[in-house]
């Protein structure tokens, strides 16, 4: 690591602000891009702060150190020079509970930093699938501890719901399924230069690319919807979708359109010409959108035997 160094000079802080130091060292690394951190380490900064906010409030309205009888909407207004930080440190917060909880499986198969090639999904494809599709991105009006203790507290759904989806995709997708060993390195590139790819391999690749995610998650999204509306005429917004307890049979639809979608013959289909028309390159989210709704690409090349339906998806 040192290269031969010898000495390193170092800046040392006698008794700092260690409120000041944390800010400072994040806007290094995210507003300032003194130091370029990675979109995790920005995330885990802001959890951090977050926590150093809600302390600060408590100190300065008269609480106790465990006391969240106080909402995220409250810290907002109380840090109203700072609302725009409050409400990115909230979401860091969530994400940040999300991606490391201990019983998260998805993220062994995360490449958090960098462009390595040895995971099949990116965490920046995590923030713009899983977290923009399911989590509040207002801060919330009621008590942090809003029914905490009997576990339905809206955030805490939230991120258990969260984990729990990331669980049944990776259940579905990559256990058993994916090579470490191989990779994700010019996949395409070696399908057409005729190279063996295992199918269960090329499929778990496939699937983890972010438009192709982005338009399996909106089944997903919208057979919960649909779950509620049927069974108690519930219209449920896109953002509280996952502040509301999930039952076990809808979960089980859940875990069918992923399972139905995994199984899909386009992802294991290795023609040279689907190869390079249609994973050639990266994709916008309408073009798979418009492939997932018509079973052809936007230019007229056939893709899907038929047009998805969630119905199809639920049998």
């Amino acid at each position: 690591m040192l290269l031969g160094a010898r000495a390193l000079p170092v800046r040392v802080f006698l008794n700092p602000d260690l409120d000041i130091l944390l800010e400072t060292n994040t806007r290094a690394g995210t507003v300032l891009r003194q130091v370029a951190f990675d979109k995790s380490v920005q995330r885990y900064l802001g959890s951090q702060i977050f926590w150093e906010k809600v302390e600060a409030y408590r100190q300065a309205t008269g609480r106790g150190s465990d006391d969240l009888k106080f909402s995220e909407q409250d810290l907002v207004r109380f840090f109203k020079g700072e609302h725009r930080e409050i409400k990115r440190y909230i979401l860091d917060d969530i994400r940040t509970s999300v991606i490391h909880s201990p019983e998260n499986k998805l993220k062994d198969y995360v490449e958090f930093g960098g462009k390595a090639t040895e995971k099949p999904i990116s965490y920046n494809t995590i923030e713009k699938t899983f977290f923009s599709f399911f989590i509040r991105k207002e801060p919330m009006p009621l008590p942090m501890d809003h029914k905490l203790e009997i576990g339905e507290n809206p955030r805490q759904l939230e991120k258990d719901q969260l984990v729990k989806l990331m669980n049944i995709f990776t259940e579905e997708v990559f256990v058993g399924q994916y090579d470490f060993d191989r990779g994700t390195y010019r996949i395409e590139e070696a399908l057409r230069k005729g190279e063996d790819v295992p199918d269960p391999h090329l499929r778990a690749v496939r699937l983890a690319r972010e438009e192709i995610l982005y338009n399996v998650l909106r089944y997903v999204r919208d057979s919960a919807k649909q779950f509620f509306l049927m069974q108690g005429g519930q219209l449920v917004d896109d953002e509280d979708l996952f502040q509301r307890p999930f039952p076990e049979l809808l979960w089980e639809h859940v875990r069918k359109v992923i399972r139905n979608l995994n199984a899909l013959p386009i992802w294991i289909n290795k023609d040279a010409t689907i190869s390079s028309a249609v994973f050639g390159g990266k994709q916008t989210y309408d073009f798979w959108k418009h492939i997932f709704d018509t079973g052809t690409t936007p230019g007229g090349l056939r893709v899907l035997a038929k047009p998805l339906s969630l119905s199809d998806l639920l049998l």
